[in-house]
């Protein structure tokens, strides 16, 4: 694909995923991830963009529910998503892209498995603490984690709109992180500006149309939606990565 309809077809897919985001507080990412591995990108090349566009995706989420956000649980998330996040960077970038997509198909998929309901999978400072160390790891391979580590934020004593915003704020967080991080190591986010722009005014303008939409749409009915893109995805991204191996 010739570089101005890609910028197209992913500038048209981070408004599509950032709407979806601001809707349900989390899923849009790794949407658009798997699909910029889908097209053909490398780690090196798709986690840096992909998480300078996020970063700009979740502050304009942040900003929209800054008023919800519970901060003490964004310093326990940092305490440990700093250090490993520039620990894990130079294993990141040499890693075969192909390995990458058949992690996160499995990891969308693990994400499918019903959950425990409204229970809290663990004591909050500890979920807070997990949560930062699985952004820093996973997400420095396969740049999404908030739909891996979303649960962690789902506390009975809070709102969905403390959740959306606590986990748009870490979110950002962890993005910007990983744009430094893969700066460090020599692969800058804006090494790529003809993409990144066009992407950063998508995102920006999905948040707001999906905050809009929030609590509109009924819940049932988004959920099921949700769950077949996801499953379609995770099959490309498994079709692809099995293909790229020699498997099939």
């Amino acid at each position: 694909m010739s570089d101005l309809p890609l910028i197209a077809v992913i500038t048209v897919a981070g408004f599509l995923t950032s709407a979806l985001s601001g809707v349900a507080g989390l899923g849009g990412g790794t949407i658009l991830i798997g699909l910029f591995y889908a097209i053909g990108m490398t780690t090196a090349e798709a986690v840096p963009l992909f998480a300078a566009v996020q970063f700009v995706s979740n502050t304009s989420r942040t900003v929209a529910y800054v008023k919800h956000v519970e901060w003490r649980a964004a310093g326990w998330f940092l305490l440990a998503a700093v250090p490993i996040t520039f620990l894990v960077a130079p294993y990141a970038v040499g890693v075969d892209a192909n390995w990458v997509q058949l992690l996160l198909a499995g990891l969308i998929l693990v994400s499918l498995a019903p959950g425990r309901g409204d229970q809290a999978l663990m004591p909050p400072t500890l979920a807070f603490l997990t949560a930062g160390a699985l952004n820093g790891v996973l997400g420095m391979f396969v740049g999404a984690t908030g739909l891996f580590v979303g649960r962690l934020f789902f506390l009975p004593q809070w709102r969905k709109e403390t959740v959306i915003g606590t986990l748009a704020l870490t979110q950002m967080l962890g993005h910007g992180l990983r744009v430094a991080a893969f700066g460090v190591v020599g692969f800058s986010a804006l090494a790529q500006p003809e993409r990144l722009l066009p992407l950063c005014v998508a995102v920006i303008a999905g948040t707001a149309l999906g905050k809009h939409f929030n609590g509109r749409i009924a819940q049932d009915q988004f959920d099921r939606i949700f769950k077949i893109i996801l499953v379609v995805l995770s099959l490309k991204l498994l079709w692809d990565a099995s293909r790229g191996l020699g498997w099939i």
